[in-house]
């Protein structure tokens, strides 16, 4: 697959992952939007909580970038990067089953981040409520580490890449992709959460996700 491909695949992933990200972030975010200074702009706190955020996820995609990278340099054959493909896009598959409401296996695999967000819930409790810019982005950068399966998707194509810039470059197309339903859940907190978790558009995004997935595996094993 190529560069071009996986960036816009991590952002679609992303996009039309919106459904889990407000069932897992959706509140986070909207308690967050609701406890910012009424002193500062509203907007521009809400863009700064998502910066925190994005800029922990490209952290993550840097930091399993250099892990690939010390196995590619061990092994220069592609067997790690492709097996890490098939895992990553396996892994999309229950989540989009999941968001369908279809399966839970991917809450079992959000469980093995828990120990990591116990560790940074402390940090974060002393940072809220949010009384200033510095613990606004503080926030959003611990955010980024809640146990997430679409983040351990991502994070996996991410450690495939066996690059630290590639790693850090998918992360980021990830991260832009899920901005735009946590930038909205921001304002529009009661009202989307509403909408996204209808049966019927939970049914819809998860069964797209899982589709992309699918559609992934396909290409690998029987290519054109």
């Amino acid at each position: 697959m190529s560069d071009h491909i996986t960036l816009l695949s991590l952002f679609i992933i992303g996009f039309f992952g919106g459904g889990h990200c407000v069932g897992m972030c959706g509140s986070l975010s909207s308690a967050f939007a609701l406890q910012l200074p009424p002193h500062i702009n509203r907007f521009w706190l809400i863009v700064l909580l998502n910066l925190g955020r994005i800029s922990s996820y490209t952290l993550i995609g840097i930091l399993v970038g250099a892990l690939g990278q010390i196995g590619v340099s061990l092994d220069q054959t592609r067997v790690l990067q492709n097996g890490l493909l098939i895992a990553a896009n396996v892994l999309l598959l229950f989540l989009g089953l999941y968001l369908a409401g279809l399966s839970g296996i991917v809450r079992k695999v959000e469980n093995l981040g828990r120990p990591i967000w116990q560790r940074l819930n402390p940090i974060l409790n002393k940072l809220l409520p949010i009384k200033s810019v510095p613990a606004c982005f503080g926030v959003g950068l611990l955010w980024g580490w809640l146990p997430c399966g679409l983040v351990y998707s991502a994070s996996l194509y991410a450690l495939g890449s066996g690059s630290v810039a590639k790693g850090g470059l998918y992360m980021l197309a990830f991260a832009l992709g899920t901005l735009p339903n946590l930038l909205a859940m921001g304002w529009f907190a009661a009202q989307l959460k509403d909408l996204l978790q209808k049966r019927s558009i939970r049914l819809i995004t998860g069964l797209l996700v899982a589709a992309w997935a699918a559609w992934q595996l396909v290409k690998f094993f029987m290519p054109v």
